[in-house]
């Protein structure tokens, strides 16, 4: 099963804050974690990955906090959640080896790669941005390759 993790949901959460703040402005990892119910010492480990990574700067002072170092309609989610969570893998056809013993005779090795990019090419296509927006019909959003939109996916 495709899932993402509860660090990854974490920092989609946290971005998507801090852009409906406008980059300016700045959060406490601590009003993010009351605000969302994150536990604080996790929330606070993807955030400063989320700085290490370009996608935060973090302040310090009596207004300091964390904000935004990009527009957030740079910022894609695959990109958000390769950071947090590495590469994005349906199967272990698509590793680096992308062997397995079935490789020879396998009939879906095709059809899950044509599903994997098209998985890939949605959360490519879906911005910080776009998700700071109120709820979308999913028509707005559009299915790639017959996937359905990332507000579908993530029901």
């Amino acid at each position: 099963m495709l899932k993402l993790t509860k660090k990854a949901d974490y920092g989609l959460i946290s971005l998507k804050h801090l852009a409906l703040r406008g980059r300016e402005r700045t959060a406490s990892a601590k009003e993010m974690a009351e605000t969302y119910r994150i536990p604080l010492p996790v929330l606070s480990k993807v955030l400063q990955k989320l700085v290490r990574d370009g996608f935060l700067v973090s302040e310090q002072g009596t207004n300091g906090g964390y904000r935004l170092s990009r527009d957030p309609s740079t910022i894609t989610t695959l990109e958000v959640i390769r950071a947090i969570d590495g590469p994005i893998i349906l199967t272990t056809c698509f590793t680096t080896s992308g062997e397995c013993e079935l490789s020879n005779q396998c009939t879906v090795r095709e059809p899950l790669r044509k599903v994997h990019e098209g998985i890939l090419r949605l959360l490519d296509s879906i911005t910080i941005g776009d998700l700071s927006f109120d709820e979308k019909p999913s028509h707005e959003l559009g299915a790639i390759d017959g996937i359905a939109p990332l507000h579908v996916l993530a029901s």
